[in-house]
């Protein structure tokens, strides 16, 4: 009983090795490697960029007929006028595009494809917000 034993054992053993370099062979050709500037990247960091300026447009507006901004973080950088406008809209922009690229270089190509959407949403509805009272 003991050598009937010791040859299933060995046996499965074998077998076990056997699946496994089949399993985690390498594959023959490298994987194919996404890049970040894709079509959809390049148009959505555009409209991105275009509503940050009209955001800081209708924003820079809205100061002029007596109304606040409402932000606490970009409240110092629009005070100070266009250049302070400017500063804190690129600091935006870039924090935006940043954490986009994050989540590509991740390799969390979905969550990428998302937080860029979300971002234009989230911007268009700023840049509505201020047209209306602005008006």
């Amino acid at each position: 009983m003991k050598p009937l034993l010791i040859v299933l054992l060995l046996t499965a053993a074998m077998q076990a090795q056997n699946l496994a370099i089949t399993k985690f062979a390498l594959p023959d050709e490298p994987r194919q490697q996404h890049t970040f500037w894709t079509l959809e990247n390049k148009v959505g960091a555009s409209l991105l960029a275009g509503l940050v300026a009209a955001d800081a447009i209708t924003t820079q507006r809205g100061l002029s007929q007596g109304l606040r901004e409402t932000n606490p973080v970009m409240r110092p950088f629009v005070t100070r006028g266009s250049a302070g406008e400017a500063a804190g809209s690129a600091l935006g922009f870039g924090a935006a595009v940043g954490t986009v690229y994050l989540l590509h270089r991740t390799h969390h190509y979905k969550s990428e494809r998302i937080a860029m959407r979300m971002m234009v949403a989230g911007e268009t509805g700023f840049v509505a917000n201020n047209i209306i009272a602005i008006r």
